[in-house]
C-alpha cells in the first residue's frame, strides 16, 4: 500500500517523505516531480502558459497513475488533494498522512528557502500571513481527512512510522 503524504507548501512533504521513505527501506516519489518530467515543463512555467484548470487535470491524471506503484511514499502537491475527487481517491488507495505545520512554521521556511514559490514573492509579512492562511482555510477541509494527521513543525520521523504501522 502506497502512503500519501499531504499539506502545505513547506510541509515537509519532501524531506520527510524522503527520511520515512529510509527508514520504511523503499523508494521516495514526488508528484510535483513526476509532472514535470512527464510534461518536460516546469509547474509554474505550466500554469503561467496554460492556466491552474489544465494544471490540475493533469495532475489528476499523474496522481491515478501512481496506482500502479506499490509500497511507495509519494509526496503530493499543495493543492493536490483539493481538487476533484483526489482526496477520495488518495484514501482509497493508500494511507494519506497530513503533515500539519502552522502558519509562523511555513513562513520561517518559505523565508529560508532557497527554492522561492512565485506565488508567495512580494508579499510582506503581514501579507505573506494572510494569504497563508486564507489558503490553509480552504484546504484544511481536505487535508483533514487524511488517515493520519501528523504534527510536522518539528517532526519525529520515527513516531510517523509507528502510526503508519499501526494501518498499515
Amino acid at each position: 500500500m502506497n502512503i500519501y503524504l499531504l499539506g502545505y507548501m513547506y510541509s515537509g512533504k519532501t524531506t520527510i517523505g524522503r527520511k520515512l521513505a529510509e527508514c520504511l527501506d523503499t523508494r521516495f516519489v514526488d508528484l510535483d516531480q513526476l509532472f514535470e518530467e512527464h510534461y518536460h515543463t516546469s509547474i509554474p512555467l505550466f500554469f503561467n502558459r496554460y492556466g491552474e484548470d489544465a494544471f490540475r487535470k493533469l495532475e489528476q491524471l499523474m496522481l491515478h497513475s501512481t496506482h500502479t506503484l506499490n509500497h511507495v511514499v509519494i509526496s503530493t502537491g499543495g493543492g493536490t488533494p483539493c481538487f476533484f475527487d483526489n482526496m477520495e481517491w488518495i484514501n482509497a488507495h493508500g494511507i494519506s498522512v497530513y503533515l500539519n505545520v502552522g502558519i509562523e512554521t511555513i513562513i520561517h521556511r518559505a523565508q529560508r528557502s532557497k527554492k522561492q514559490r512565485p506565488i508567495l514573492a512580494n508579499k510582506n509579512s503581514q501579507e505573506l500571513h494572510d494569504f497563508i492562511q486564507a489558503q490553509l482555510s480552504q484546504r484544511l477541509p481536505y487535508y483533514s481527512q487524511a488517515k493520519i494527521i501528523f504534527p510536522a513543525d518539528d517532526p519525529d520521523i520515527q513516531a510517523l512510522v509507528e502510526n503508519i504501522g499501526t494501518l498499515g
